[in-house]
């Protein structure tokens, strides 16, 4: 038999919800299930909501969208017939003890779903310039050898061209764009991981006494073999760290 479903009347009924999160929402202004839906539906607040939450993902966000939803689609249902409703809550008085356990970061709930990975301490200047790399990235061209059209053997690899009459190297205007400077990314996030991480490169448990779990995440080395990989990994566990390139 599957669970009772758990009813939704205010933001602390929301599946995987954690205490410390109401002080943050209402710190956004967010007291009640529809200001949390508004925030939601809205694409800068989302983002927010995402970034600040620690095990609050885009999945579990979007999960609340529909949580919401339905819970405000069937009160305002039950509005009009209170004594209907009131019947139905009598029914279901034994099965309102269900316990709906939050799960830790990083552990599975069921199969096919998961909880938002740990997520890094950032100043507010390396969440602006993420998001401005971001941006400068997704403009950046695609740059690819000179003559890749015309010649098949030389493929699309990047190589710099070096020829004193090579258009492409004199940056005319009909030639593709070359890789230069302007195309960089801030200095302040240059190297991090998409999630906001530093990366460190280990390659036993050891290394990671010295990695700081708030604003660096490990890449485990790719010459390490299985079984050392498996204690690195159990280490970082031990230590709230992030890896980065999991066996699972």
């Amino acid at each position: 038999m599957s669970p009772a479903k758990k009813q939704i009347k205010e933001i602390s009924d929301l599946p995987y919800y954690k205490e410390e999160y109401g002080a943050q929402l209402k710190a956004m202004g967010i007291q009640n299930l529809e200001e949390l839906l508004d925030a939601l539906n809205d694409e800068k607040q989302y983002k927010v909501i995402v970034d600040e939450l620690k095990g609050v993902g885009e999945k579990k966000a979007d999960h609340w969208i529909e949580v919401i939803e339905e819970a405000l689609a069937e009160g305002a249902e039950s509005a009009p017939a209170p004594e209907p409703e009131a019947k139905v809550e009598e029914k279901k008085e034994p099965e309102a003890d269900v316990i709906v356990e939050v799960p830790t970061p990083g552990e599975v709930v069921e199969k096919g779903e998961y909880v938002a990975e740990r997520k890094p301490e950032l100043t507010p200047e390396k969440r602006d310039a993420l998001a401005k790399r971001e941006e400068i990235a997704s403009r950046r061209p695609h740059f690819k050898r000179g003559e890749w059209f015309r010649f098949k053997r030389l493929g699309v690899s990047w190589h710099k061209p070096r020829g004193i009459h090579n258009k492409m190297r004199r940056h005319y205007g009909y030639r593709p764009p070359m890789v230069s400077i302007g195309y960089r990314g801030p200095k302040e996030v240059r190297g991090y991981h998409s999630s906001g991480f530093q990366e460190v490169m280990v390659h036993n448990p050891s290394q990671l006494e010295k990695v700081d779990a708030k604003t660096q995440a490990v890449r485990v080395g790719g010459g390490v073999g299985y079984k050392k990989r498996l204690a690195i990994e159990k280490r970082a566990d031990e230590l709230g760290i992030r890896v980065l390139n999991r066996t699972g």
